[in-house]
């Protein structure tokens, strides 16, 4: 271990840490609402506007969504703005599919679960483009769309009484 002085020693020692073993429940286990389950019919439709790997806003958003698709319901995931970097097959560094983080291509494999599992992904072409990607870089099964279809893919999912989670980040 480095040196170190006596403050910097006391402060190491006035608590212990970690106070608790690996494994220790810190948190209860109650789980408060039904596991619901689709009824015949419903939908499940998502909206990410979040940029890949700046947060973990658009990776929860499609494990939501693929969890909704296991309980039954119809459910897709819409990337638009520069949401859309997350449809991107040419993740990796320095080629493509290799990853350069432990995680790097949590969002490509999540992605191709749930299109395997019958979800669908559209992406804005609009998006992308604001960001210099190509239409022909997208995940296999992601359904390019026309600017204008980000308001009506709402308007249907809506319509058809879909829960809607629109994730958004700046």
């Amino acid at each position: 271990m480095t040196d170190l002085t006596e403050l910097e020693q006391k402060s190491l020692e006035e608590i212990p840490h970690p106070s608790l073993p690996e494994g220790s429940s810190i948190y209860g286990g109650t789980k408060v609402f039904p596991d619901y389950q689709a009824e015949n019919g419903e939908s499940y439709f998502t909206l990410v506007h979040g940029i890949a790997h700046e947060s973990s806003v658009s990776f929860v958003a499609i494990l939501q969504a693929t969890r909704a698709l296991r309980k039954g319901f119809e459910s897709a995931i819409y990337f638009y703005g520069p949401g859309s970097l997350n449809a991107l097959a040419t993740r990796g560094f320095p080629t493509t599919g290799t990853s350069a983080f432990p995680g790097e291509h949590n969002i490509n494999s999540s992605l191709a679960t749930f299109i395997k599992e019958g979800g669908k992904v559209y992406c804005c072409r609009f998006g992308l483009s604001l960001h210099g990607a190509r239409e022909e870089d997208l995940i296999e099964g992601v359904i390019p769309t026309h600017p204008l279809d980000v308001q009506d893919a709402l308007i249907h999912y809506a319509r058809k009484g879909a829960i809607i989670n629109s994730t958004y980040m700046i």
